[in-house]
């Protein structure tokens, strides 16, 4: 059959049409007027004639294509208009609003505010300092020599490096310590919280970037045994009472002497697992009493004022409270994870 005549056979159709329901609309734009229609098929029909014939008949099968559409229309707006509507229930304003899911604290902050209220129980002052470091501040105030390992690209994330005026990316927050001494007179008491970096590849127990909490006190007369009890004491309110405690001696270019503290696994209660190597012990911190010579480069009078600092991260910390076994879990943001601290409150 020929194009001219499938059109007046198919307008025929559609000047006849008297549909009496909805879904004989629907039913008609099904066969007219979607993607493989009558009218589409038409027109792919269209395309094969000769270039007299479409001439002829393009403006007649455009005709057909707006008639077709327009009847389309004229049924669709009759059969909507005779749609029963709904009537919609009153609403009750009295009635309560719909709940919602409260947020969820991440448990590195949990665990830093509950080390901040430890130590503030304590006299400790909260101290705060810039992210990027000069090499005085991170490096050579801190008693670091210029062979030092963490001088080196291996360790440390640089911005800068040139002639002893090097920038980087914190490696410690100690470097808040020496802004704290240089600015002040002692007495000085201060735990300082913050985001540290080190150029380290990425695992389960090590990532490029951690969080620590470091401490400092300054004044007359203090000595290791303050610092002692002064852990010893953060021990038991944060683990709990019968939290065993041990020392071991260590090495850090700021203190001397200096140590570094474990405590009994708290996962296998010293019974040894993976966690403590099989040992029953958990390093926890570094400390020790602050070298003379950063006395000295902060503006101290190392033979009038001795003092302790102690250092922690805060990820290890929060991996023997809550049984953590990977690093990487804290900042992949994974809901699942976030989600079982939501009955946490701080």
């Amino acid at each position: 059959m020929r194009i001219q005549e499938k059109i007046d056979q198919y307008r025929t159709e559609v000047e006849q049409w008297k549909p009496t329901s909805m879904q004989e609309v629907e039913a008609f734009r099904l066969r007219f007027l979607v993607a493989k229609g009558l009218i589409k098929n038409l027109f792919e029909e269209f395309k094969t004639v000769s270039v007299e014939e479409k001439r002829m008949l393009g403006k007649v099968l455009n005709e057909f294509k707006q008639f077709t559409e327009s009847r389309f229309a004229t049924m669709k707006e009759k059969f909507s208009a005779a749609q029963p509507t709904v009537k919609r229930a009153v609403e009750d304003l009295t009635l309560p609003g719909p709940g919602f899911n409260a947020g969820a604290h991440h448990p590195l902050s949990i665990v830093r505010k509950e080390i901040v209220e430890i130590f503030k129980k304590l006299g400790f002052i909260v101290a705060e300092g810039p992210e990027i470091e000069d090499d005085w501040h991170n490096f050579t105030a801190l008693n670091f020599p210029e062979e030092h390992p963490a001088r080196d690209m291996q360790d440390t994330f640089f911005i800068r490096k040139g002639a002893g005026n090097d920038i980087a990316l914190r490696t410690h927050t100690s470097s808040v310590q020496v802004r704290m001494m240089e600015q002040g007179k002692p007495p000085f008491r201060a735990i300082m919280p913050g985001r540290v970096y080190r150029n380290e590849a990425i695992s389960a127990r090590a990532h490029c970037f951690f969080h620590q909490v470091e401490g400092l006190y300054i004044d007359e007369g203090v000595s290791f045994a303050d610092l002692k009890q002064t852990l010893y004491h953060f021990v038991q309110e944060l683990y709990g009472a019968g939290t065993q405690v041990r020392f071991r001696p260590s090495y850090f270019p700021f203190t001397e002497p200096s140590a570094e503290m474990d405590i009994s696994c708290t996962i296998c209660k010293g019974a040894g697992c993976n966690m403590c190597k099989y040992t029953g012990w958990v390093e926890i911190l570094g400390c020790g009493m602050v070298d003379p010579n950063v006395l000295e480069n902060s503006g101290i009078d190392a033979k009038k004022y001795t003092g302790f600092a102690f250092g922690m991260g805060i990820e290890r910390i929060t991996n023997l409270k809550y049984e953590i076994k990977d690093l990487r879990l804290f900042s992949e943001n994974d809901i699942r994870f976030l989600q079982q601290f939501e009955t946490e409150v701080i």
